[in-house]
């Protein structure tokens, strides 16, 4: 088996209220020098050896994300 990880993240050009709402409240917590926050979503998928890139690729691309308002990127990490 091997792990996966598909992270998802909204694209650039996308309003991230979540994010927003976290990058207004650090200074307000006494945390400085944070410009920017995006919230994206994290994915760990247990997967057979045998399963391969484009597959994972395309689990991403129509499963995980939304393709019109998010990225995403797929990795294998060690178990």
């Amino acid at each position: 088996m091997a792990r996966v990880v598909v992270d998802v993240m909204p694209k650039q050009e996308i309003l991230d209220p979540q994010g927003q709402a976290v990058a207004t409240a650090l200074p307000r917590l006494g945390y400085a020098g944070i410009s920017e926050v995006r919230q994206g979503k994290r994915f760990e998928l247990e997967v057979a050896d045998d399963v391969d890139d484009a597959t994972l690729a395309q689990i991403a691309e129509t499963l995980l994300a939304n393709p019109v308002i998010e990225e995403w990127t797929v990795r294998r990490v060690e178990a």
